[in-house]
């Protein structure tokens, strides 16, 4: 709930275009909307820096519709999380520029592309079977105005692969790093950049990675000070983190 949006509730209001009673309802709406099914949060984006994102695992395509509907009515950027292609189709009959992400199985409205960041966030895979996971934050961090660069396929089982981007690595202001397997290779890439590293673990390997977990145990256990740890698979939750870390905030 921003102040133009209050502002402009209370001069309809003087106008006499609305009366108390929908002038009230109107302020509440703008902290949240009850739809039945959700409480659509339209306060989210000034209290946690970008709008309520949408995880379609688990609703309707109905549900995930009209959450949308309501979320871009206010925000010009949505995204919606783990979801299919047939809901993306749903959701252009609300939102015609909507844009469908099949690696990440993401839905993307992209409107707004202010640029928010100090500088630029790296997106990392050890394997290329980690990259929808690494997508999905590139493109969370790209919704929420950053530049964002990225590196396919620089795992440790060929090091001169990160080692030859070491370079880039340490341009960047935030560097997101997704592995799977034993989950080595944020702890090299934390060794060779002096900026905030955000480790992802991925469900990616066999028997003994035990879907993440050995991932997610190697990186808590890193050497290297500079790295962080989100959940496994969570790479919308790093492009969130590592956005908010790049953000160049200016004091109200």
């Amino acid at each position: 709930m921003e102040f133009p949006d209050i502002e402009s509730v209370l001069q309809s209001c003087r106008d006499g275009q609305l009366d108390v009673t929908a002038a009230a309802r109107a302020i509440k709406d703008l902290l949240y909307e009850d739809i039945g099914y959700a409480r659509v949060d339209h306060m989210r984006a000034s209290r946690q820096g970008f709008p309520e994102v949408v995880l379609g695992e688990g609703k309707t395509r109905a549900q995930v519709t009209g959450i949308v509907e309501r979320l871009v009515q206010r925000a010009p950027n949505v995204l919606v999380t783990r979801t299919d292609a047939d809901t993306y189709g749903e959701v252009r009959n609300v939102a015609t520029d909507a844009e469908w992400h099949e690696s990440a199985k993401m839905v993307r409205l992209f409107r707004d592309k202010t640029e928010l960041g100090v500088g630029e966030i790296t997106f990392v895979t050890a394997g290329t079977s980690d990259i929808p996971i690494a997508e999905e934050g590139a493109l969370t961090a790209e919704a929420m105005g950053n530049r964002v660069r990225r590196i396919w396929d620089a795992g440790v089982a060929g090091i001169h692969r990160i080692l030859a981007e070491k370079e880039l690595l340490r341009q960047s202001r935030v560097v997101v790093v997704a592995a799977g397997m034993e989950g080595a290779l944020p702890s090299v890439v934390g060794g060779l950049v002096s900026v905030p590293v955000i480790a992802v673990p991925t469900s990616i390997g066999y028997g003994a990675s035990f879907n993440g977990i050995a991932a997610l145990l190697g990186m808590l256990n890193s050497c290297s000070s500079n790295v962080t740890v989100v959940n496994i698979d969570n790479g919308f939750g790093a492009g969130f983190v590592a956005s908010l870390i790049n953000r160049e905030w200016r004091k109200e």
